[in-house]
């Protein structure tokens, strides 16, 4: 089936694991989506001034994913120019709730949810989103974090038997992510988050990032479009994406998803690995084809589960949806209009 089909049809979303028995599908007629393709969406950025340079660009990249000038026009301009009438909207909403409840409250960030897979491309797109929202005069300050950091330490996944579900929701410490996000979203000054190390592979302990009252606020992770466990007394359960104002999944088919996990494994294994000091320093050790085997195992072990069960099922939370081809390029958008 064609992907741009698949956001037709809702019931389809929870794409099974290749060896689950497919659920019963609701037959509906409609789709929470219109669906945009690459020409169609470029259109949209209209007089929007391409404000990074070469050399931004290339800073921007991601290990295995080359950022072009034609990307970032034909692309992320148009979604920069929708995100700044998003925030000047949110902006204008605070005030006059504010004037209605007779408050005088700051103005509070306006906060992005980014997830998708490992390896999809996510970091890439929270940095260039970051770039060039900073751009706009209206929002200058934009900070981004990746929810990497309110993972569990090493030391208490183990003591949990975690390690080996590592990126599943339960690895997460998701109430003090929670917490986090609150006082952020209450306008709260210097709120700390913890620093995840990928060298480590774990929280680097006593160090923390501080967000300051940021205009916009980007949170990029596998699981923050996750629901919590809706309690049988009712009680209120907040939701990660509960304090988005808007929320993107990067979506790929999972066997590309693989290729470039595993592409991604190998440059590591020549360069990151190859630090004794590296978590992954005795991957760097391996013949190219044990390499290539364990990067396998891996994400069939690990991270292809994590897609089927977690992440997948979550893809129409978002209100828009970016699908990326084989060669990393987005090759349409899907933005949710109801």
């Amino acid at each position: 089936m064609n992907p741009l089909d698949r956001l037709a049809h809702p019931d389809l979303v929870t794409s099974p694991s290749p060896t689950a028995e497919p659920p019963a599908r609701l037959q509906i007629q409609f789709s929470p989506y219109r669906v945009f393709k690459r020409e169609e969406w470029a259109n949209l950025r209209a007089d929007t001034p391409m404000t990074l340079v070469a050399r931004e660009l290339d800073q921007l990249s991601g290990l295995i994913e080359e950022l072009s000038t034609a990307e970032v026009e034909q692309i992320y301009l148009p979604m920069s120019r929708l995100l700044n009438l998003h925030v000047a909207g949110a902006q204008e909403l605070h005030t006059v709730t504010s004037r209605f409840l007779g408050r005088r409250d700051g103005r509070v960030p306006y906060i992005l949810g980014i997830a998708g897979s490992v390896a999809v491309g996510k970091s890439t797109t929270a940095r260039v989103l970051k770039a060039l929202l900073a751009r706009w005069p209206d929002h200058p300050r934009v900070d981004l974090i990746t929810t990497d950091g309110f993972l569990y330490p090493n030391a208490e996944l183990e003591r949990r038997g975690l390690m080996e579900r590592k990126g599943f929701p339960e690895s997460f410490d998701t109430a003090r992510l929670l917490n986090f996000l609150h006082d952020v979203k209450s306008g709260k000054a210097n709120v700390s988050a913890p620093v995840y190390s990928h060298f480590h592979y774990d929280i680097i302990p006593g160090q923390t990032i501080a967000v300051d009252r940021p205009d916009v606020l980007i949170v990029e992770g596998l699981n923050v479009l996750q629901p919590a466990r809706m309690p049988r007394g009712g009680e209120a359960i907040p939701f990660v994406s509960d304090f988005f104002n808007f929320s993107i999944y990067m979506d790929a088919e999972a066997q590309v998803i693989e290729d470039w996990y595993v592409t991604r494994f190998m440059r590591l294994r020549q360069t990151a690995f190859r630090d004794p000091a590296a978590y992954f320093h005795r991957y760097a050790l391996l013949s190219h084809d044990e390499a290539r085997a364990k990067a396998l195992e891996i994400w069939h072990g690990i991270n292809e589960k994590n897609l089927y069960e977690n992440i997948l099922p979550t893809r129409q939370r978002a209100r828009l949806i970016l699908r990326k081809g084989p060669n990393h390029k987005i090759e349409s958008v899907a933005l949710r209009r109801i």
